[in-house]
């Protein structure tokens, strides 16, 4: 029988794909981690030159549990990007900040706990209302809207689409005609949002932490990997080795990296991360990111963790469920290793 279909081809080269920069624990790994970070830059794209931020007030709102500021901020030219940061009431100030992160979500309004379409209220049930879980540890939190999600989704009129809803594949496929990706470029409207908090003296900039689940723990991941300002992160849904996830089941188009296999998997970018303090969440029960990729994933991060003398600094948690956040195990985990409050 002639084997005809993609994966004939892929799945065995996914399989037995070289990793030239997986972790060794016998190379240098102050060497090792400067070549990982040069690939990885390489193999995100072109990032945006930087501009004025500026950010503009929309409205200023108090509530029982927090105080909202509603701000935008450019993160490239016509890169505008619509944000909230949430003060609690009490506490000391600068409060550290949580930087929230959605995934396929119907936009960011799914991390400030509101419910405005149907789905949403399932979607907060699954604990993704981050910023409500920041303020009331007693942290400041930012929402920012993700590029291709919510109000940045794909604003082009139906007959333009050819029938794709996918809400990413149109931009990441014109991203990667200019040279980028758009993981690259969500990663960026990250850095920039760190740079827009130090335009707040209520907020401790050096303190940050990044959380999300799925495409938000992806960005979560890797904002982390790029950008050192990064105090922590909780990545959700998403720390998978490749071969058990993106190269086998079917994901958005945003989750790929060209030619990462070749020379790393996920798990071996936790070198860039340590030894920050990283935290895991996986559900047991979650097909797109199977707990046995994840436990393969985690096993390397544990060994880069323990090569940059900070075993202590990451931990697994896994739920009982599927796709989502688990927040009370993934916070108590956070607050044993940042002590923040």
């Amino acid at each position: 029988m002639h084997q005809l279909a993609p994966e004939d081809v892929h799945f065995p080269l996914i399989d037995t794909a070289p990793c030239r920069l997986a972790f060794d624990p016998t190379r240098d790994f102050a060497a090792w981690r400067t070549e990982v970070d040069e690939r990885l830059h390489a193999m995100i794209g072109v990032l945006p030159d930087r501009c004025d931020l500026e950010i503009a007030i929309v409205a200023e709102r108090d509530f029982a549990e927090y105080h909202e500021i509603e701000f935008t901020f450019l993160a490239e030219s016509n890169a505008r990007v619509p944000a909230h940061l949430l003060l609690p009431p009490v506490g000391n100030t600068p409060y550290p900040v949580v930087i929230a992160l959605q995934g396929h979500t119907s936009g960011m309004h799914i991390s400030l706990g509101r419910a405005l379409y149907p789905g949403d209220a399932a979607s907060i049930a699954e604990d993704r209302d981050y910023a409500l879980q920041a303020v009331r540890m007693g942290f400041a939190a930012l929402v920012l809207e993700q590029r291709a999600f919510g109000v940045r989704k794909d604003q082009r009129p139906e007959e333009f689409r050819h029938g794709v809803e996918r809400p990413c594949h149109h931009a990441m496929l014109t991203a990667l005609l200019l040279g980028r990706t758009l993981l690259g470029e969500r990663v960026w409207d990250v850095m920039r949002a760190v740079d827009a908090m130090q335009n707040f003296p209520a907020v401790d900039v050096t303190r940050i932490v990044t959380v999300g689940d799925s495409t938000g723990g992806t960005i979560a991941y890797f904002a982390a990997c790029l950008d050192p300002r990064i105090s922590a992160t909780i990545p959700a849904a998403y720390v998978c080795s490749a071969r058990y996830s993106l190269g086998r089941h079917d994901h958005c188009e945003d989750h790929y990296l060209p030619g990462m296999l070749n020379f790393f998997d996920i798990g071996d970018l936790a070198g860039l991360i340590a030894p920050r303090p990283l935290i895991v969440v996986a559900g047991k029960n979650d097909i797109a990111f199977p707990l046995a990729g994840v436990e393969h994933a985690y096993a390397t991060i544990e060994q880069i963790y323990a090569a940059a003398e900070a075993p202590h600094h990451c931990r697994l948690i896994v739920g009982d469920g599927g796709h989502r956040f688990y927040a009370d195990p993934a916070w108590s985990a956070f607050r044993e290793l940042c002590h923040w409050t």
